[in-house]
C-alpha cells in the first residue's frame, strides 16, 4: 500500500498536472461565485461556495486516479500483484485526500481573501469539518473511478454517480462549516458531525471490502 500511495504522490508532485488544473478550476470556479453574489451575500453563502468549489474541482483530480495505469498498460499488472486489493483502494484513497487538501487550504485561503469571509475564529475545527467530508467524498469518489476507469464515457459517467450519492456529505459539510463559521464551534454542529463520520466509516469499508469484486468483474 505505501508503495502505491508513494508513487502516486512522486507522480503528481513531479507533474503538478491534477493539482494545478484543480487550482487554476478552483479560481474560476470562486471569480464566478464573487461576480454573481453582492458581497453580503458572498459571505453568507460561503460555506456552500467552499464545497460546491470542491466537489465539482475535486471530481476532475479523482477521474485521473487509476487513468494514468490505464493509460500505461499497468491497470492488471497492478491488480495481479502480491497486494491486498483493498489495500489499493486505501493508497488511492489517501492519495486523492492529499490533492483535495492542497485545494481545500487554497480555497480557504481565497474566500478569506475574495469573499471577505474573514479569518475563521476557529480554524482547528473549520479544518476537523473539511476532513471528515473530505475524507467521505475521496471515499466515494475513488471507489466509482475505479468502476468507470474501464468505461469510454467515464468522464460523463463518474459525476452522474457519484453526484448523488454526496447529497448527504454536502448537506452535512455545509451545515456543520457554517455554524463553526459563525462561531458555534464544533460541539454545536456535533449532529452533522456525526452524519458525516458515520458516512465516512461506511463508505471508506464498504469500498475496502468490495473494491476487489468490482474492478474485476
Amino acid at each position: 500500500m505505501w508503495s502505491i500511495l508513494r508513487k502516486d504522490l512522486l507522480l503528481e508532485l513531479r507533474t503538478r498536472e491534477a493539482i494545478a488544473a484543480l487550482i487554476v478550476l478552483v479560481v474560476l470556479i470562486l471569480l464566478t461565485f464573487t461576480f454573481a453574489l453582492d458581497p453580503e451575500g458572498a459571505r453568507a453563502a460561503a460555506p456552500a461556495v467552499l464545497w460546491v468549489t470542491l466537489i465539482f474541482a475535486g471530481l476532475l483530480a479523482v477521474q485521473r486516479t487509476f487513468l494514468v495505469e490505464r493509460e500505461s498498460g499497468a491497470w492488471y499488472g497492478l491488480l495481479l500483484g502480491p497486494v491486498d486489493r483493498g489495500a489499493i483502494f486505501v493508497a488511492k484513497l489517501v492519495a486523492n485526500l492529499v490533492v483535495l487538501a492542497i485545494a481545500d487550504v487554497v480555497l480557504t485561503s481565497l474566500l478569506v481573501l475574495v469573499l471577505g469571509t474573514g479569518i475563521p475564529t476557529a480554524p482547528l475545527e473549520l479544518a476537523f469539518v473539511n476532513a471528515l467530508g473530505l475524507i467521505g467524498f475521496s471515499a466515494l469518489a475513488t471507489l466509482f473511478a475505479a468502476i468507470s476507469v474501464r468505461l469510454r464515457a467515464r468522464e460523463l459517467l463518474l459525476p452522474l454517480l457519484v453526484l448523488p450519492l454526496l447529497v448527504p456529505v454536502v448537506i452535512c459539510a455545509v451545515e456543520a462549516s457554517r455554524i463553526v463559521l459563525a462561531g458555534g464551534g464544533a460541539s454545536a454542529a456535533a449532529a452533522w458531525l456525526r452524519v458525516l463520520a458515520t458516512f465516512d466509516v461506511i463508505v471508506t469499508v464498504a469500498g475496502w471490502m468490495l473494491f476487489e469484486q468490482l474492478v474485476l468483474e
